[in-house]
Formats: structure tokens, sequence, C-alpha cells
């Protein structure tokens, strides 16, 4: 835009959303122009804060009619660069709507404004003796339009599933400024096309969500959590199993790690061995019940069988909060990854939950074939196919192309996906093809036409429209 078309621009963006809501220039906080994947910074055009859906459905409407694209923006927590700003766009950030509108303890919904947090809409159920399904370590910052827009996962999804299991209505905006009001809170709505779900994993490319209705689960009145060290991948699975039959419905966390994410975890964060020798695996297990002592019964029990079978090496059982929490912090080391490896190249992938293993040996004697001394660590969500892996690229000579390629080739050649919770944004878009077939990508081309014709929402992320 010329310098007359940027002024008329921003004063319609100021009539729009009002003055205290549009920054340009260097008036634009310096995290509106990149997220936590740490992708290049881009300064956009104006940073636009507004305060209600009416705001940002007539935000939109000016950008359709002055063609100017739209990054939408929520906590800024992503690792897959789908909220960093492309050139000429405007980034909308969604942080001001974030009231917890209203919560329904007899339906179990609650009703929020996109820009809530996870942590605020957990503690709001929390309070009301339920709780929300979906648990990650960003919990404090990021934001539920986020959640919903990469489709998020974490711990909870074992038992209560991704967040689209968790939406039961949203409102969103679309391109031209056309609000769609889906917030119904029914579970059984049979009335065409759902097409809520076109919005939930579309990473703001077909419009903005502004409002969810989302669905809030009973509270436990008790959790075990323990450690159990395993010697092969396919004895956890044996675990998992046998778990999932003596408490169906309630594992609600199975976290794998291998020895070299452990041992990675403990030395960045001067923890202890957790056992007494040490173990190829170790799996992090939640379980819930409703009575402490016969929980613990139930799961030392279960622990025995299992050591019988050949399938557990050895268990430490978490005798309190403190303990729970201790054993939990092994498994949150993804935090330090940023201050330990320079920097990492993540991964999360999701495959065939039985070929996990082998997927995971495959591409470590990968890497160690093509850069001896390497460091990486393997971990993840197994219990529902998700395994995460980081590279520190000072050891593979910064070749983050090469390590790219080498990981999605094995994910394609296993039949997995390049992407488990963390959506594709800009990074993993070249690799989209690995798990896509060309007519699914058709077909999500002419989604994305017949919603956004001009091509303005999130440009340039997921998949090239052209």
């Amino acid at each position: 835009m010329a310098d007359a078309a940027d002024a008329a621009f921003v004063d319609a963006l100021i009539a729009a959303a009002g003055a205290d809501a549009v920054q340009t220039g260097d008036a634009v906080p310096p995290r509106h122009c990149t997220d936590w994947g740490g992708g290049t910074p881009v300064q956009p055009v104006a940073l636009v804060r507004p305060r209600s859906t009416d705001a940002v459905a007539a935000v939109l409407r000016v950008c359709s009619e002055f063609r100017v694209p739209v990054v939408p923006q929520g906590g800024l927590t992503g690792m897959a660069g789908g909220a960093v700003p492309v050139a000429g766009a405007i980034a909308l950030s969604l942080d001001r709507m974030n009231a917890i509108e209203s919560l329904d303890v007899a339906a179990s919904t609650i009703t929020v404004q996109a820009g809530a947090t996870l942590q605020a809409v957990q503690e709001a159920a929390a309070a009301q003796g339920l709780q929300f399904g979906v648990d990650l370590g960003a919990r404090g910052s990021c934001q539920i339009g986020g959640n919903l827009a990469t489709n998020a996962g974490g711990n909870g999804v074992l038992q209560f599933g991704m967040m689209r299991e968790q939406a039961l209505g949203l409102e969103v905006v679309l391109a031209d400024g056309t609000v769609l009001p889906m917030l119904r809170p029914m579970i059984k709505n049979n009335t065409g096309y759902d097409l809520k779900q076109l919005f939930i994993g579309a990473e703001g490319t077909l419009g903005v969500i502004t409002r969810a209705v989302l669905r809030l689960h009973p509270a436990p009145r008790a959790k075990a959590t323990v450690l159990v060290a395993v010697g092969r991948f396919e004895q956890s699975l044996a675990l998992l199993g046998r778990l999932q039959a003596r408490f169906p419905g309630a594992v609600a966390a199975f976290e794998l790690m291998w020895r070299d994410f452990i041992v990675a975890s403990l030395q960045w964060q001067s923890l202890r061995e957790p056992f007494d020798a040490p173990h190829p695996f170790a799996a992090l297990v939640d379980v819930t019940g409703n009575d402490e002592d016969a929980l613990r019964a139930a799961i030392e029990e279960l622990l025995g069988e299992s050591m019988e079978a050949g399938e557990a090496l050895d268990a430490v059982i978490a005798q309190s909060q403190a303990q729970a929490r201790a054993l939990w912090k092994i498994r949150e080391a993804t935090a330090e990854l940023p201050a330990n490896m320079h920097p990492p190249i993540n991964f999360d992938v999701s495959l065939p939950m039985a070929e996990i293993g082998r997927f995971a040996e495959g591409c470590r004697a990968a890497l160690d074939a093509r850069w001896p001394g390497n460091i990486a660590v393997f971990f993840g969500h197994v219990g529902d196919s998700n395994l995460h892996i980081s590279v520190d690229a000072r050891t593979v000579g910064g070749d983050e192309p090469g390590v790219e390629r080498l990981v999605y080739d094995q994910v394609a050649a296993f039949g997995g996906s390049v992407s488990a919770e963390h959506g594709i944004g800009t990074h993993k878009k070249p690799y989209l093809g690995a798990s896509r077939t060309p007519a699914e990508l058709a077909a999500m081309r002419a989604i994305k036409q017949a919603l956004d014709p001009h091509h303005l929402m999130n440009p340039g992320k997921v998949f090239d429209c052209a």
C-alpha cells in the first residue's frame, strides 16, 4: 500500500476497533513479531487487539476491503510458526477477549472468549469440582483460541481426547466479517455439516475463533502417579494395556521417556536418578479414581502382576502431591530445551502405536550414522501414538533441513503424521505431502477458496493456495 492508503487503512482500523486497540511501527511489542517456535520476526503493518466479536468482525471487514492479510494470534506459544506475521499483514491478537463468560455445572459446560488462557479455564472448572480435559506445559500463557486453532493435545488426550473432542460450539468470524454463531452446547446436533470442525486445527487460515463452548468433566477424587521402569518398548505397550484393562477410562496419562531423555532431564535440572539402576525406558503414569487408599492398593497389585509378567522392572509410587510433582518434573524438562540445545530441532509426530519403538530405533540409527555423536532425545504421549524428538542443532552441524528430511522421510515410510498436536504453520509445510495425498490437499484448498476467496486469513500457513 502507498503511504496515503496506509494512513487510510490504519484510520479505518481505529474506527473499527478503537484507538487504544491499534498499534503500529515501533509501538508494536516485539513478542507479536514471532512466536515461541523462534521463527524469523516480521513486523506487522499493525497490531490490533479488539475487545469484542463485533470489533473483530469490523476489523476483518476493513481488511477485506483493503485486501490486507490477517494473522490471528493467541498466546504465541506455538512451535510451528503459525502465529508469525507475514509481510504486509496485520497481527490480530485476542488477548483482550479473555473472559470466562459462564459455567453450567449441571451441564458440565463452560463458555469462554478465545483469549482466555488454558489455566484460567482449568481453574474456573476446578472451583466448581470439575476439570477441563486438556492440559499442557504452556497452560499459563496459551489461549483457548490458539488451542482450538491447532487442535492442541497434551497430557490428557488418552482419557479425554484432543481439543476437538472438548468443543461443543464455536463462534467464528470469517474473512469478510461474517459471524458464524455456532455456540450450541448440545452433544447431539445432526443438522448437516458440522461447520465448527472446519475451524478446529485450521490454524486461523479459514477464520478467527472468538468464543467457544467447551465440555467439562467431573474432577477425580483420587489420583495416583507412578514412574515405571521397562526394558523394551513392547513391554511399555503391554503395561499400558494392563493399566487400561484394570482401570478403564481412568488412565489419565502415559508418558514414555527413552533413556536419552531421562539422562538429559536429570542433568539439566540437577535431579536424582529415580531408580537404583538405569533402565532403557520409564513410563510416567497418572490413574484417577474415587478413593486414595483403594486406588493405591490396586496400583500396587497391578505393578506386582506386571513385574511377574516381565513388563515392569521397577516402580516408584508417589506418596504425596509433592512427590508426584517431582516425578512430573522429569517429564516436563521440555521447558529446558531452549536453554540446553543450541537450538533444539523439535519434532511432534504420530505413528501407529505398535511401530513407535521401531521408528525410534530407525531414527536413532540414521541420526548416528549421519552425525556421529549427535544429541537427540525421544519422549512422548505414547498412549495416544504421539512421539516427540528433539535434536541439538549444534551436534548436527546446524543442518536443520537435513535432520527434518531424515525424520520426516521415516515418518512417511511408517505411515505416520508429521504433526500430532502442534500444527503445520510454516515449519512443517514443506513436509505436509508426507501425510496428505494430493487429493486431500486439493479438497483442503477448495475449502479455503470457498471461505477465504482473497486468501487473507493467515496466508502462507499450512499450505500454499496456488
